[in-house]
């Protein structure tokens, strides 16, 4: 069984109005030209702010849709809206079925299952959860679904938000909230995970890279493509670069390098914010 090549992106946060972050992107999409891997993944925040201009979705679709490979995508925060929290400041907008739809026009679906080289490659909308949205009812039903024809296959988790920062049962402080999955259906999804061979957690969402192991499973988080977080907004958890992430799957293993494609800039949110 041939070798499955996949490169993730994350966190691109496209706009008209942002030209270096198309600029960053388009340095991505030369290496991704340059190297061809199998299929592309964004694990979510595509737009910069699709929830007060579509256009930024619609712009965002467009820039995928050019890359000279296959891509499947994921929605983020900024794409669809924020899950509900117990502890903190309420997000500005929380996930809703409204916007969820409009990510499936524009971009298409928000979940997905795939099998190659072995694996079973499975995609989750991390922001429905805690919404109380049928779709997220339905979304778990799936995930059921899903691991029970998995056959035994190692599978490999794409979603937007890490599931926790060192071990499932970290607290869910006002920081976590809004940074990892939310704690009830994290715990829900956990006990799922105790059925099947889940070898990899692959998220965005931090603007940080990072790649540890919890028990049998690895979590990598890719960098965003697109910018960084200043110090005094987020604290320093992995590392602060712009950049994507590369697997390589065979049958029951696979590899990870952390790349930074060749002009990339490590734009800051503060340089963004004073040209906007």
């Amino acid at each position: 069984m041939r070798e499955f090549r996949l490169t993730q992106i994350t966190d691109t946060h496209l706009a008209r109005r942002l030209p270096k972050l198309t600029d960053n992107f388009n340095r991505v999409s030369e290496y991704i030209d340059a190297t061809r891997p199998d299929l592309v993944i964004n694990s979510g925040d595509l737009a910069f702010d699709a929830l007060t201009s579509r256009d930024d979705l619609v712009f965002a679709k467009a820039l995928h849709d050019a890359l000279p490979v296959p891509c499947r995508h994921l929605p983020g925060n900024h794409d669809i809206g924020d899950n509900p929290v117990q502890a903190g400041p309420a997000p500005k907008q929380v996930a809703s079925e409204a916007e969820r739809q409009n990510f499936i026009a524009v971009i298409g679906e928000d979940r997905w299952r795939f099998e190659e080289a072995g694996w079973c490659f499975i995609g989750l909308n991390s922001l429905v959860l805690n919404t109380g949205l049928a779709s997220e009812a339905d979304q778990f039903d799936w995930l059921a679904a899903q691991f029970a024809i998995a056959g035994g296959k190692p599978i490999a988790l794409f979603l937007h938000k890490p599931l926790f920062l060192h071990t499932p049962e970290d607290p869910e402080l006002a920081a976590s909230a809004v940074r990892y999955v939310p704690l009830v259906p994290r715990k829900r999804l956990i006990e799922m995970f105790c059925n099947v061979d889940l070898r990899l957690v692959a998220s965005g969402h931090v603007h940080q890279r990072r790649d540890f192991s919890y028990r049998q499973t690895r979590h990598v988080w890719a960098p965003s493509t697109g910018f960084l977080i200043p110090d005094r907004i987020q604290e320093v958890i992995g590392t602060k670069e712009v950049g994507l992430v590369e697997y390589r799957f065979a049958p029951d293993s696979f590899e990870v390098r952390h790349v930074r494609a060749a002009g990339q800039i490590d734009v800051g949110l503060d340089e963004l914010l004073k040209t906007m």
